[in-house]
């Protein structure tokens, strides 16, 4: 996981072009075992981006130490938010993105739909807590 979060980190603040904190990891699937020894590779991009916060998914992959002939195996796939902060410490916006190719339409449409969910939980978390 701290790997996974420090991909992300990095292609956060590349994307705002400054500081970003992990706000939240909305998903972590464990899809296959990562095994010691094994040779672990992570590749990250921004799916989503609003005013000051950012989604950005992360793809695990790990091949076996003493083969280098096997493929790479997808072993985890991470959803992280991000918010970028100025010197202060507050939110300061972000680039939008402008999806292109038809997976990253399909990924920023993904990211949307985890956001909805994330706000309608809490949503549902706070009203509960008002009761």
């Amino acid at each position: 996981m701290k790997l996974a979060d420090s991909t992300a980190g990095a292609v956060a603040q590349r994307h705002s072009g400054g500081p970003a904190v992990t706000a939240a990891l909305d998903e972590m699937v464990l899809l296959e075992p990562v095994h010691v020894g094994d040779i672990v590779r992570t590749f990250a991009q921004v799916n989503w981006a609003g005013r000051s916060s950012m989604e950005i998914g992360v793809r695990v992959e790990a091949q076996p130490w003493g083969s280098a002939a096997d493929e790479p195996l997808h072993v985890a796939s991470a959803y992280f938010v991000f918010v970028a902060i100025d010197a202060d410490g507050r939110s300061r916006p972000v680039p939008g993105l402008m999806p292109e190719t038809p997976t990253e339409v399909r990924r920023l449409r993904e990211a949307e739909i985890r956001r909805a969910h994330r706000l309608a939980r809490k949503e549902e978390i706070d009203r509960g807590r008002r009761a």
